[in-house]
């Protein structure tokens, strides 16, 4: 099985030695996207919801880049410096995705880059 990279515009360039996705098949790897401004590479503020919806538009630009949508992630990871945001990201990720919702964890961590508040990656199932 081959293997392709997946790159967008729409999406931040990856920052280390990384891709923003990786097909398999038809199994999409996402890698983490943190609130990054792609035009910019600035982070958006400091105010956790607009990171959260950043990182969100973020993720389905990778998506879409990859021939699918937030809907046909199958495994998110969501990795939070402060696990009492945990509400608001259910109520923004319920923005972002249709029922059935994707298998999912979340955790908290000391540190992520650029001192943002939220990165999220995930596995991506597309239709064959």
């Amino acid at each position: 099985m081959t293997k392709s990279v997946i790159h967008t515009e729409n999406a931040p360039a990856a920052i280390g030695t990384y891709s923003q996705a990786i097909k398999s098949g038809t199994t999409v790897y996402l890698s983490g996207q943190i609130p990054l401004v792609p035009a910019t590479m600035q982070v958006i503020s400091e105010d956790f919801a607009e990171q959260a919806h950043q990182v969100f538009k973020n993720v389905s630009a990778v998506c879409e880049a990859a021939g699918g949508s937030t809907n046909d992630l199958a495994k998110v990871n969501i990795f939070l410096t402060d696990l009492s945001k945990f509400a608001t990201v259910n109520e923004i990720m319920s923005q972002y995705f249709d029922e059935p919702y994707p298998a999912r964890a979340a955790v908290q961590v000391s540190a992520l880059p650029k001192g943002v508040q939220i990165e999220i990656d995930g596995v991506m199932e597309l239709p064959e």
